[in-house]
């Protein structure tokens, strides 16, 4: 049976008492806004998952490109994880970059990987408790990524494929980007967006901290995405693309692709085309 990525406070304090449960702290700062890091507020037991830093191939030229198999699987083992592990993601924004970390476990072959809806702002607004430091594991884990490739798609194959009727691109940027019509924040990109692609800004799935419910999710996401299609998800940078591509996985698609590279290295490569309108 098919079970939901993203849990409530409840079903994350039932997965967190179970024997195999690792849980990770997923933030990363945002784009105009840094997270307040001089007094940690965390959920008790969590290690952090460094999107950032071990979790980012740095050779890339790129934000946040996924990093190898092996590397992936080396970083996660120090984190304890095992091939049976149950892991529970959250950031301290509440919906922000534990998507991203969802993602790459998925791609990374690991079944059991859930999200937790509103992050350290719900589990704090429930009255549970809270530490201001990290945990250790007890041992080094065995985990080995087995990639999932059905997740994950690159701009060669994206561009092999454009005028193909059998994907939907989703793309999850301000509709200012999107259309050209504001200025991208990274330098020496071009406006604009991959054709054929659709617009739903990632801000609009949320409600505050929290995911918005499902009938507006549905409403959202309609004209968008097809369940009969490969649904593939693109932002700035491969956060806020895979806050759209969780979305789209509650309602039901089970492989939701992203392209890693997304408008970072598309809008930089003057090879490829670009639609404004």
């Amino acid at each position: 049976m098919r079970t939901s990525a993203l849990i409530s406070t409840d079903q994350a304090l039932k997965l967190i008492n179970e024997d195999n449960a690792i849980v990770l702290d997923a933030t990363i700062d945002k784009v105009n806004e840094k997270m307040d890091n001089s007094k940690l507020s965390l959920i008790p037991n969590s290690q952090f998952f460094d999107i950032e830093g071990v979790f980012s191939d740095h050779k890339s030229g790129f934000p946040h490109t996924m990093v190898s198999p092996e590397q992936f699987s080396k970083e996660a083992k120090k984190l304890g994880i095992n091939q049976d592990s149950t892991v529970i993601v959250y950031d301290r924004w509440g919906v922000y970059s534990s998507p991203r970390a969802w993602w790459m476990f998925r791609y990374m072959g690991l079944e059991k990987v859930y999200v937790l809806n509103g992050g350290e702002p719900a589990w704090k607004a429930a009255g549970l408790p809270i530490v201001d430091d990290y945990s250790t594991p007890e041992a080094q884990g065995n985990f080995k990524a087995k990639p999932n490739y059905e997740w994950f798609i690159s701009k060669e194959e994206l561009v092999e494929r454009l005028g193909d009727d059998d994907f939907t691109i989703t793309d999850a940027r301000s509709s200012g980007r999107f259309h050209g019509s504001a200025p991208e924040p990274r330098e020496g990109l071009r406006s604009g967006h991959i054709p054929g692609s659709k617009n739903l800004p990632f801000d609009q799935v949320l409600d505050g901290i929290n995911y918005q419910d499902e009938m507006e999710l549905q409403r959202l996401y309609e004209g968008k995405i097809d369940s009969s299609k490969q649904n593939i998800f693109t932002c700035g940078s491969g956060i806020s693309a895979a806050i759209i591509a969780l979305g789209a996985y509650e309602l039901g698609n089970d492989y939701v692709t992203i392209y890693d590279g997304s408008w970072s290295e598309w809008g930089a490569d003057p090879e490829v085309p670009v639609e404004k309108d």
